[in-house]
């Protein structure tokens, strides 16, 4: 019994506000240690353990997991390594909280600030992977595509945190949520409840609980099946949202000018995916079959144009209905890769590679001659106009690392537009002209590989300030084209996960 005493005079002395220690045997507890109240909360929570039924009943209290401190009832263990955690949810009771929370939870520690990731279930069944990325962080969220499904599963393998599903089938299915965040050291791992509400509590059972625990084993975290999933962030929340996932390398979203859904290219061709994330139609675009990651939206949304490598000598662009049909070569000369479409219709805008310089150009849409508009030497890249038409927007290592740069339609008044220490790739411009969106590597990052972290940044160009929309797991075909939605309240994008079979499995 000392060490329990001595356990709640630690935790008196190290949070004497902050939250309720209350350690018990961890007989009595199933697979876990201990529990206790994190946080602030009005009324003491508990967790209960039926060896005979092998359920968990949690209740909690508190006024949220959020923001930068969280309440409520956690039920835990410590763990060092690789976890697998999985169990179907349920709350007790109807007419709760709509947004009280059920979690399978991962804490650095057990502070109301500390580092986390979880998947949450909430009352009306929104279902999301949270997580802080440090000490005193706002918790940021990815929504799963799916509305209360019974069974969850959080996976820790390295510093990468996967989310699983399954259905009334009792099939696991890989969500798509996905998120890197290092722990240092030993953390915990647990169920835990949320009333949402600090003067009501909440209870949930949490069934078919498995917890499995292994090795971290270095060097794997790029191993497993490639998932690409197609993500939503809506720049006023930052709170991203999954589209659709699959087992398959697709790349570049375009949202379509009507907003029904968005254009991506996979294994050579365009591809047309559904708004409520239905499987993706290929679109007819005859002969061509090497399409690469580089496509745009007429301003009317009735043409596409492409840039494919069938032809020898490589990528060439060319344009066809969006329905789909027989595409019209633009380009004679290669490479040249489509970034941008005029807005009144009559112009693309190009980066081409023309005697070992890759610089940006423009072309008539309906045909014409190419015209060269950036001399500097090294890479100018990613073409983007102005919703007005005025600016092209285009990204160039002439300052001595990949930055945002502008120019006059007509190539003229070049000038930086990002002034930092990441490399700055694909400037998108929002319809209404107000905000421009950036693919931001680190600063020793050359080029716009794959498989790497980077960050989407928001900068209004009212002011030029600069903030995080999204973290993630991507790079090369996360965000080469522009994507935002036509209402310019959303950012549409990539990001891919090398999921083990090991996590989805039983």
């Amino acid at each position: 019994m000392r060490r329990f005493a001595l356990f709640f005079v630690v935790c008196a002395l190290l949070f004497p506000t902050s939250f309720l220690c209350t350690a018990q045997s961890g007989g009595s507890l199933g697979a876990f240690a201990a529990q206790q109240d994190v946080g602030t909360v009005l009324h003491a929570g508990s967790a209960h353990f039926d060896a005979g039924e092998g359920t968990y009943t949690i209740t909690g209290s508190g006024d949220n997991v959020w923001s930068t401190s969280d309440d409520l009832h956690y039920l835990w263990k410590r763990a060092d390594g690789d976890v697998v955690l999985s169990a179907r949810v349920a709350f007790v009771g109807t007419g709760g909280e709509e947004h009280r929370k059920a979690m399978l939870m991962i804490r650095q520690s057990l502070a109301p600030d500390s580092a986390y990731v979880d998947v949450a279930r909430h009352g009306n069944g929104l279902t999301s992977l949270q997580y802080r990325n440090s000490t005193g962080d706002v918790t940021r969220e990815v929504r799963l595509g799916v509305s209360g499904p019974p069974l969850v599963r959080i996976a820790k393998r390295g510093d990468f945190f996967y989310v699983w599903y399954a259905g009334a089938d009792g099939k696991w299915r890989y969500s798509g949520a996905s998120m890197k965040l290092p722990m240092q050291g030993p953390f915990y791992v647990g169920l835990g409840v949320c009333a949402h509400n600090k003067d009501r509590i909440e209870t949930a059972k949490f069934s078919e609980v498995r917890l499995t625990e292994r090795a971290t084993k270095p060097g794997t975290e790029m191993q497993g099946t490639l998932y690409s999933t197609l993500e939503t962030v809506p720049i006023a929340s930052t709170d991203r949202g999954v589209v659709f996932t699959a087992a398959a390398h697709f790349e570049a979203p375009n949202w379509l000018k009507d907003g029904s859904g968005f254009l991506v290219n996979e294994g050579g061709h365009i591809e047309r995916v559904g708004a409520k994330g239905e499987a993706p139609v290929v679109i007819d675009t005859g002969s061509l079959d090497r399409i690469n990651n580089d496509h745009v939206l007429s301003p009317d949304g009735m043409q596409v144009a492409i840039s494919d490598n069938t032809e020898p000598g490589g990528s060439r662009i060319y344009t066809l209905p969006l329905a789909g049909g027989v595409p019209k070569q633009l380009t004679a000369n290669a490479p040249s890769y489509a970034h941008g479409w005029s807005p009144d219709g009559k112009t693309i805008a190009f980066c081409g590679e023309r005697n070992g310089e890759f610089d940006v150009y423009t072309i008539p849409a309906a045909g014409g001659e190419e015209t060269r508009l950036t001399t500097a030497k090294g890479l100018d890249d990613g073409p983007n106009y102005s919703p007005d038409g005025k600016y092209i927007y285009f990204n160039s290592v002439r300052s001595g690392h990949m930055q945002i740069w502008r120019m006059l339609a007509d190539g003229s008044q070049q000038e930086q537009v990002t002034h930092d220490e990441t490399n700055d790739w694909f400037g998108h411009i929002s319809p209404d002209g107000k905000w421009m969106v950036f693919v931001a590597y680190g600063p020793d990052v050359e080029g716009h590989p794959a498989d790497k972290e980077v960050t989407l940044e928001l900068m209004s160009l009212a002011d030029g300030k600069t903030s995080l929309l999204a973290k993630l797991f991507g790079g090369q075909g996360t965000m080469n084209v522009p994507s935002w939605s036509p209402d310019s309240t959303t950012v549409a994008f990539v990001s891919y996960a090398y999921i083990p079979d090991v996590d989805g499995g039983e």
